[in-house]
Protein backbone atom coordinates (compact mmCIF):
# COMPACT_ATOMS: atom_id res chain seq x y z
CA UNK A 1 0.00 0.00 0.00
CA UNK A 2 1.48 3.91 -0.92
CA UNK A 3 0.01 5.12 2.31
CA UNK A 4 0.29 5.01 5.87
CA UNK A 5 -1.83 3.30 8.31
CA UNK A 6 -1.94 3.39 11.77
CA UNK A 7 0.37 0.49 12.56
CA UNK A 8 2.95 2.64 11.46
CA UNK A 9 2.70 5.53 14.02
CA UNK A 10 3.78 6.08 16.70
CA UNK A 11 0.67 7.28 18.90
CA UNK A 12 1.36 7.18 22.08
CA UNK A 13 1.11 10.43 24.34
CA UNK A 14 0.48 12.31 21.52
CA UNK A 15 -2.99 14.17 20.00
CA UNK A 16 -4.24 12.97 16.81
CA UNK A 17 -5.84 14.84 14.74
CA UNK A 18 -8.67 12.60 13.29
CA UNK A 19 -10.70 13.82 10.04
CA UNK A 20 -14.02 12.42 10.57
CA UNK A 21 -17.36 12.28 8.74
CA UNK A 22 -20.25 12.26 11.18
CA UNK A 23 -22.38 14.55 9.17
CA UNK A 24 -25.58 12.42 10.14
CA UNK A 25 -29.09 13.15 10.04
CA UNK A 26 -30.06 15.32 13.30
CA UNK A 27 -33.94 15.96 14.36
CA UNK A 28 -34.87 18.00 17.36
CA UNK A 29 -31.55 17.64 18.67
CA UNK A 30 -31.60 13.99 18.31
CA UNK A 31 -29.34 11.85 16.08
CA UNK A 32 -31.46 9.60 13.96
CA UNK A 33 -28.92 7.60 12.13
CA UNK A 34 -25.83 7.26 14.04
CA UNK A 35 -24.60 4.86 10.68
CA UNK A 36 -21.23 7.29 10.16
CA UNK A 37 -20.74 7.45 13.78
CA UNK A 38 -20.41 3.77 14.07
CA UNK A 39 -17.92 3.55 11.35
CA UNK A 40 -15.32 5.61 13.27
CA UNK A 41 -14.89 3.76 16.37
CA UNK A 42 -12.78 1.23 15.16
CA UNK A 43 -10.15 4.01 14.34
CA UNK A 44 -10.85 6.15 17.55
CA UNK A 45 -10.62 3.17 20.26
CA UNK A 46 -7.32 2.08 18.19
CA UNK A 47 -5.45 5.54 18.62
CA UNK A 48 -6.67 5.49 22.13
CA UNK A 49 -5.13 1.80 22.68
CA UNK A 50 -2.25 2.91 21.68
CA UNK A 51 -1.70 5.46 23.81
CA UNK A 52 -3.02 8.67 21.81
CA UNK A 53 -5.35 11.63 22.08
CA UNK A 54 -7.99 11.46 19.02
CA UNK A 55 -9.61 15.18 18.62
CA UNK A 56 -11.62 15.06 15.75
CA UNK A 57 -12.13 17.23 13.01
CA UNK A 58 -15.59 17.23 11.17
CA UNK A 59 -18.28 19.28 8.61
CA UNK A 60 -22.03 19.57 9.68
CA UNK A 61 -24.20 20.78 6.57
CA UNK A 62 -23.51 23.57 4.29
CA UNK A 63 -22.76 26.71 6.85
CA UNK A 64 -20.96 28.55 3.91
CA UNK A 65 -18.23 29.84 6.42
CA UNK A 66 -20.75 31.00 8.52
CA UNK A 67 -21.27 30.26 12.69
CA UNK A 68 -25.14 28.78 11.85
CA UNK A 69 -26.02 27.64 15.74
CA UNK A 70 -28.21 24.97 14.09
CA UNK A 71 -25.15 23.53 12.60
CA UNK A 72 -23.32 23.50 15.83
CA UNK A 73 -21.53 19.99 16.01
CA UNK A 74 -22.15 19.68 20.06
CA UNK A 75 -25.53 17.60 19.94
CA UNK A 76 -23.80 14.79 18.32
CA UNK A 77 -21.77 14.61 21.87
CA UNK A 78 -23.88 11.90 23.34
CA UNK A 79 -24.31 9.83 20.40
CA UNK A 80 -20.11 9.86 19.98
CA UNK A 81 -19.98 9.28 24.06
CA UNK A 82 -22.11 6.32 23.55
CA UNK A 83 -20.64 4.97 20.71
CA UNK A 84 -17.27 4.79 22.11
CA UNK A 85 -17.51 4.01 25.29
CA UNK A 86 -15.52 7.13 26.93
CA UNK A 87 -15.95 10.41 27.88
CA UNK A 88 -16.33 13.10 24.77
CA UNK A 89 -15.13 16.33 25.24
CA UNK A 90 -16.23 19.82 22.83
CA UNK A 91 -14.85 22.59 22.38
CA UNK A 92 -16.75 26.04 20.72
CA UNK A 93 -14.40 26.60 17.60
CA UNK A 94 -11.62 24.16 15.67
CA UNK A 95 -8.82 26.70 16.03
CA UNK A 96 -7.38 29.43 18.10
CA UNK A 97 -7.70 29.84 21.95
CA UNK A 98 -10.84 27.42 22.47
CA UNK A 99 -9.22 24.65 20.39
CA UNK A 100 -5.88 24.99 22.64
CA UNK A 101 -7.71 25.11 25.35
CA UNK A 102 -9.79 22.35 25.37
CA UNK A 103 -6.95 20.02 23.80
CA UNK A 104 -4.37 21.18 26.49
CA UNK A 105 -6.91 20.02 29.15
CA UNK A 106 -7.45 16.39 27.37
CA UNK A 107 -6.92 14.04 29.73
CA UNK A 108 -5.83 9.62 28.53
CA UNK A 109 -8.64 7.79 27.51
CA UNK A 110 -10.92 10.86 26.60
CA UNK A 111 -11.71 12.09 22.99
CA UNK A 112 -12.37 15.91 22.02
CA UNK A 113 -14.74 17.05 19.01
CA UNK A 114 -14.01 20.15 17.68
CA UNK A 115 -16.51 22.57 16.38
CA UNK A 116 -17.65 22.06 12.47
CA UNK A 117 -15.05 23.06 10.58
CA UNK A 118 -17.14 24.60 8.00
CA UNK A 119 -17.98 27.79 10.33
CA UNK A 120 -14.70 29.21 8.57
CA UNK A 121 -14.88 30.54 5.09
CA UNK A 122 -11.05 29.29 4.46
CA UNK A 123 -12.22 25.78 5.06
CA UNK A 124 -13.62 25.04 1.75
CA UNK A 125 -11.11 27.38 0.06
CA UNK A 126 -8.28 25.31 1.43
CA UNK A 127 -6.79 28.28 3.38
CA UNK A 128 -3.25 27.58 4.21
CA UNK A 129 -3.43 29.53 7.58
CA UNK A 130 -6.72 27.70 8.47
CA UNK A 131 -4.51 24.63 8.24
CA UNK A 132 -1.33 25.88 9.71
CA UNK A 133 -4.10 26.66 12.77
CA UNK A 134 -5.57 23.30 12.52
CA UNK A 135 -2.55 21.45 12.17
CA UNK A 136 -1.19 24.17 15.41
CA UNK A 137 -3.55 21.90 17.65
CA UNK A 138 -2.01 18.10 17.37
CA UNK A 139 1.13 16.23 16.41
CA UNK A 140 -0.52 13.56 13.63
CA UNK A 141 -2.87 13.97 11.29
CA UNK A 142 -5.37 10.88 10.69
CA UNK A 143 -7.96 10.70 7.79
CA UNK A 144 -10.83 8.29 8.16
CA UNK A 145 -13.11 10.57 6.13
CA UNK A 146 -13.12 9.00 2.49
CA UNK A 147 -16.09 10.01 1.51
CA UNK A 148 -14.78 14.01 2.17
CA UNK A 149 -11.27 12.84 0.09
CA UNK A 150 -13.04 14.23 -3.40
CA UNK A 151 -12.56 17.95 -1.32
CA UNK A 152 -9.32 19.97 -1.02
CA UNK A 153 -10.18 21.60 1.90
CA UNK A 154 -8.15 22.62 5.01
CA UNK A 155 -9.35 19.75 7.04
CA UNK A 156 -9.03 16.99 4.31
CA UNK A 157 -6.03 17.96 2.79
CA UNK A 158 -4.34 20.75 3.91
CA UNK A 159 -3.57 19.55 7.17
CA UNK A 160 -1.98 16.44 5.55
CA UNK A 161 0.77 18.42 4.26
CA UNK A 162 1.92 19.72 7.58
CA UNK A 163 1.94 17.20 9.79
CA UNK A 164 2.79 13.07 9.69
CA UNK A 165 -0.27 12.00 8.05
CA UNK A 166 -1.91 7.95 8.23
CA UNK A 167 -5.22 6.55 6.88
CA UNK A 168 -7.69 5.54 9.72
CA UNK A 169 -9.17 2.32 9.74
CA UNK A 170 -12.35 2.92 7.76
CA UNK A 171 -9.89 4.70 5.26
CA UNK A 172 -7.81 2.29 5.09
CA UNK A 173 -10.66 -0.31 4.34
CA UNK A 174 -11.67 1.73 1.88
CA UNK A 175 -8.92 2.33 0.06
CA UNK A 176 -8.17 -1.59 -0.22
CA UNK A 177 -11.24 -2.17 -1.37
CA UNK A 178 -11.11 0.18 -4.18
CA UNK A 179 -7.50 -1.22 -5.02
CA UNK A 180 -8.96 -4.41 -5.44
CA UNK A 181 -11.68 -3.57 -7.19
CA UNK A 182 -10.33 -1.51 -9.72
CA UNK A 183 -6.51 -0.43 -8.67
CA UNK A 184 -5.21 -4.77 -9.14
CA UNK A 185 -8.32 -6.49 -9.49
CA UNK A 186 -8.47 -10.10 -10.71
CA UNK A 187 -10.07 -10.69 -13.99
CA UNK A 188 -12.92 -10.61 -15.69
CA UNK A 189 -13.79 -7.54 -14.43
CA UNK A 190 -17.69 -6.22 -14.38
CA UNK A 191 -19.19 -2.84 -14.12
CA UNK A 192 -22.68 -2.71 -13.17
CA UNK A 193 -24.00 1.16 -13.57
CA UNK A 194 -27.20 2.50 -13.25
CA UNK A 195 -29.51 5.70 -12.83
CA UNK A 196 -31.00 7.96 -14.82
CA UNK A 197 -28.94 9.94 -17.24
CA UNK A 198 -26.15 9.03 -19.04
CA UNK A 199 -24.86 12.66 -19.24
CA UNK A 200 -24.29 12.32 -15.59
CA UNK A 201 -22.04 9.36 -15.62
CA UNK A 202 -19.93 10.10 -18.92
CA UNK A 203 -16.36 10.44 -17.29
CA UNK A 204 -17.64 7.29 -15.23
CA UNK A 205 -18.55 5.15 -18.07
CA UNK A 206 -15.59 6.63 -20.83
CA UNK A 207 -12.98 5.42 -17.85
CA UNK A 208 -14.77 2.17 -17.14
CA UNK A 209 -14.52 0.79 -20.55
CA UNK A 210 -11.00 0.81 -21.05
CA UNK A 211 -10.47 -0.77 -17.74
CA UNK A 212 -12.85 -3.54 -17.51
CA UNK A 213 -14.46 -6.65 -19.13
CA UNK A 214 -17.51 -6.31 -19.41
CA UNK A 215 -20.17 -3.03 -18.33
CA UNK A 216 -23.87 -3.92 -17.45
CA UNK A 217 -25.72 -0.65 -18.26
CA UNK A 218 -29.02 -0.15 -16.74
CA UNK A 219 -32.12 1.84 -15.55
CA UNK A 220 -32.99 5.03 -17.83
CA UNK A 221 -29.35 5.30 -19.13
CA UNK A 222 -29.76 1.57 -20.70
CA UNK A 223 -32.84 3.68 -22.70
CA UNK A 224 -30.86 6.36 -24.22
CA UNK A 225 -28.49 3.88 -25.31
CA UNK A 226 -31.14 1.75 -26.90
CA UNK A 227 -31.98 5.18 -28.76
CA UNK A 228 -28.89 5.34 -29.71
CA UNK A 229 -29.12 2.07 -31.47
CA UNK A 230 -32.41 3.43 -33.52
CA UNK A 231 -34.90 2.04 -30.91
CA UNK A 232 -38.10 3.29 -30.15
CA UNK A 233 -38.29 3.20 -26.71
CA UNK A 234 -42.16 5.20 -26.46
CA UNK A 235 -42.47 7.58 -23.61
CA UNK A 236 -39.54 6.22 -21.96
CA UNK A 237 -36.53 8.32 -19.99
CA UNK A 238 -34.36 9.34 -21.92
CA UNK A 239 -31.27 11.29 -23.10
CA UNK A 240 -32.18 11.52 -27.00
CA UNK A 241 -29.70 14.41 -27.27
CA UNK A 242 -27.31 12.32 -26.16
CA UNK A 243 -27.20 9.61 -28.76
CA UNK A 244 -24.11 10.52 -30.07
CA UNK A 245 -22.06 10.35 -26.88
CA UNK A 246 -24.01 6.80 -26.25
CA UNK A 247 -22.68 5.90 -29.85
CA UNK A 248 -19.06 7.12 -29.07
CA UNK A 249 -18.72 5.11 -25.50
CA UNK A 250 -19.85 2.11 -27.38
CA UNK A 251 -17.24 2.49 -29.93
CA UNK A 252 -14.65 2.97 -27.43
CA UNK A 253 -15.57 0.35 -25.48
CA UNK A 254 -15.53 -2.18 -28.64
CA UNK A 255 -11.81 -0.68 -29.41
CA UNK A 256 -10.96 -1.65 -25.98
CA UNK A 257 -12.37 -4.81 -26.15
CA UNK A 258 -15.25 -4.25 -23.27
CA UNK A 259 -18.65 -5.77 -23.65
CA UNK A 260 -21.48 -3.68 -23.03
CA UNK A 261 -24.34 -5.88 -21.91
CA UNK A 262 -28.15 -3.94 -22.47
CA UNK A 263 -31.45 -5.14 -21.58
CA UNK A 264 -32.73 -7.33 -24.02
CA UNK A 265 -35.83 -7.76 -22.63
CA UNK A 266 -38.09 -4.89 -20.80
CA UNK A 267 -40.93 -4.24 -18.27
CA UNK A 268 -43.23 -1.11 -19.75
CA UNK A 269 -45.99 0.41 -18.11
CA UNK A 270 -48.23 3.08 -18.91
CA UNK A 271 -48.01 4.69 -15.64
CA UNK A 272 -45.14 5.46 -12.68
CA UNK A 273 -46.58 4.21 -9.76
CA UNK A 274 -46.54 1.19 -7.42
CA UNK A 275 -47.91 -2.08 -9.28
CA UNK A 276 -49.23 -0.42 -12.41
CA UNK A 277 -50.73 -2.81 -15.06
CA UNK A 278 -47.15 -4.12 -16.86
CA UNK A 279 -46.11 -6.59 -19.24
CA UNK A 280 -42.40 -7.73 -20.57
CA UNK A 281 -41.10 -7.34 -24.32
CA UNK A 282 -38.65 -7.37 -26.61
CA UNK A 283 -36.24 -4.04 -26.09
CA UNK A 284 -37.49 -3.16 -29.07
CA UNK A 285 -41.29 -3.64 -28.94
CA UNK A 286 -41.74 -0.73 -26.18
CA UNK A 287 -45.59 0.68 -27.94
CA UNK A 288 -45.22 3.86 -28.36
CA UNK A 289 -48.05 5.01 -24.77
CA UNK A 290 -45.86 2.83 -22.74
CA UNK A 291 -42.76 3.31 -20.45
CA UNK A 292 -39.70 1.26 -19.52
CA UNK A 293 -39.20 1.12 -16.31
CA UNK A 294 -36.96 -2.23 -15.54
CA UNK A 295 -34.88 -4.93 -17.35
CA UNK A 296 -36.95 -8.23 -17.84
CA UNK A 297 -36.08 -11.48 -16.84
CA UNK A 298 -33.72 -12.61 -20.09
CA UNK A 299 -31.58 -9.30 -19.46
CA UNK A 300 -31.18 -10.58 -15.74
CA UNK A 301 -30.53 -14.15 -16.74
CA UNK A 302 -28.12 -12.64 -18.97
CA UNK A 303 -26.32 -10.30 -15.97
CA UNK A 304 -26.38 -13.40 -13.95
CA UNK A 305 -24.26 -15.25 -16.66
CA UNK A 306 -21.80 -12.13 -16.80
CA UNK A 307 -21.35 -12.25 -12.61
CA UNK A 308 -20.70 -15.97 -12.77
CA UNK A 309 -17.89 -15.47 -15.71
CA UNK A 310 -16.80 -12.37 -13.08
CA UNK A 311 -14.05 -12.63 -10.85
CA UNK A 312 -14.57 -9.09 -9.42
CA UNK A 313 -18.00 -6.56 -9.76
CA UNK A 314 -18.38 -3.01 -9.16
CA UNK A 315 -22.02 -1.74 -8.63
CA UNK A 316 -23.08 2.17 -8.92
CA UNK A 317 -27.10 2.53 -9.48
CA UNK A 318 -30.14 0.46 -10.53
CA UNK A 319 -30.96 -1.46 -13.27
CA UNK A 320 -34.97 0.19 -12.62
CA UNK A 321 -37.54 2.20 -10.77
CA UNK A 322 -35.81 -0.01 -7.78
CA UNK A 323 -38.05 2.41 -5.23
CA UNK A 324 -41.51 0.81 -6.46
CA UNK A 325 -42.37 -3.01 -7.10
CA UNK A 326 -42.65 -4.60 -9.28
CA UNK A 327 -40.16 -2.15 -10.82
CA UNK A 328 -37.35 -3.45 -8.65
CA UNK A 329 -37.62 -6.84 -9.57
CA UNK A 330 -34.26 -6.80 -11.71
CA UNK A 331 -32.18 -4.62 -9.28
CA UNK A 332 -33.05 -7.16 -6.62
CA UNK A 333 -32.45 -10.79 -8.49
CA UNK A 334 -29.53 -8.98 -9.92
CA UNK A 335 -27.94 -8.01 -6.59
CA UNK A 336 -29.21 -11.38 -4.76
CA UNK A 337 -27.01 -12.99 -7.56
CA UNK A 338 -23.94 -11.21 -6.99
CA UNK A 339 -24.33 -11.64 -2.80
CA UNK A 340 -24.71 -15.53 -3.75
CA UNK A 341 -21.52 -15.20 -5.80
CA UNK A 342 -19.59 -13.47 -3.18
CA UNK A 343 -20.83 -15.55 -0.59
CA UNK A 344 -19.23 -18.72 -2.28
CA UNK A 345 -16.31 -16.58 -2.67
CA UNK A 346 -16.48 -16.74 -6.39
CA UNK A 347 -16.51 -13.29 -6.49
CA UNK A 348 -14.76 -9.53 -5.05
CA UNK A 349 -17.87 -7.61 -4.73
CA UNK A 350 -17.60 -3.53 -4.37
CA UNK A 351 -20.52 -1.18 -4.34
CA UNK A 352 -21.12 2.52 -4.02
CA UNK A 353 -23.27 5.51 -4.15
CA UNK A 354 -26.91 6.79 -2.61
CA UNK A 355 -29.47 4.91 -4.74
CA UNK A 356 -26.82 1.94 -5.08
CA UNK A 357 -26.57 1.32 -1.19
CA UNK A 358 -30.17 1.95 -0.57
CA UNK A 359 -31.24 -0.69 -3.75
CA UNK A 360 -28.35 -3.17 -2.02
CA UNK A 361 -30.09 -3.01 1.12
CA UNK A 362 -34.01 -3.00 -0.26
CA UNK A 363 -32.74 -6.08 -2.39
CA UNK A 364 -31.41 -7.94 1.45
CA UNK A 365 -27.99 -8.38 -0.70
CA UNK A 366 -25.89 -5.87 0.84
CA UNK A 367 -24.49 -7.86 3.79
CA UNK A 368 -22.96 -10.47 1.63
CA UNK A 369 -21.05 -7.65 -0.64
CA UNK A 370 -17.29 -7.72 -0.19
CA UNK A 371 -17.54 -4.04 0.52
CA UNK A 372 -20.33 -0.98 0.33
CA UNK A 373 -18.74 2.16 0.30
CA UNK A 374 -21.02 4.99 1.95
CA UNK A 375 -18.84 7.59 -0.05
CA UNK A 376 -21.65 9.27 -2.70
CA UNK A 377 -18.87 11.74 -4.51
CA UNK A 378 -15.86 10.56 -3.70
CA UNK A 379 -16.70 6.91 -4.69
CA UNK A 380 -18.10 7.92 -8.02
CA UNK A 381 -14.86 10.12 -8.53
CA UNK A 382 -12.49 7.69 -7.93
CA UNK A 383 -14.52 5.15 -10.52
CA UNK A 384 -14.36 8.12 -13.02
CA UNK A 385 -10.08 7.33 -12.26
CA UNK A 386 -9.75 11.32 -10.85
CA UNK A 387 -7.44 11.37 -8.32
CA UNK A 388 -8.81 12.14 -4.98
CA UNK A 389 -7.13 15.28 -3.10
CA UNK A 390 -7.28 13.86 0.64
CA UNK A 391 -6.27 10.02 -1.02
CA UNK A 392 -3.38 11.48 -2.55
CA UNK A 393 -2.19 13.95 0.72
CA UNK A 394 -1.90 11.24 2.45
CA UNK A 395 0.51 9.28 -0.07
CA UNK A 396 4.47 8.20 1.40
Amino acid sequence: MAWKTLDEVDLAGKVALVRVDINVPVENGVVTDATRILKIVPTVKDILAKGGKPVLLAHFGRPKGQVVPEMSLRPLVPELAQALGVEVKFAEDCIGGPAKTAVAALEAGQVLLLENTRFHAGEEKNDPELSAAMAALGEVYVNDAFSAAHRAHSSTEGVAHILPAAAGRLMEAELKALEAALGKPVRPVCAVVGGAKVSTKLDLLGNLVTKVDHLVIGGGMANTFLVAQGVDVGKSLAERDMAETAREILEKAKAAGCAIHLPVDVVVAREFKANAENETVANDACPEDAMILDAGPKSVEEIAGVFEASKTLIWNGPLGAFEIAPFDAATNAAAQKAAELTKDGKLTSVAGGGDTVAALNKAGAAEDFSYISTAGGAFLEWMEGKELPGVAALMK
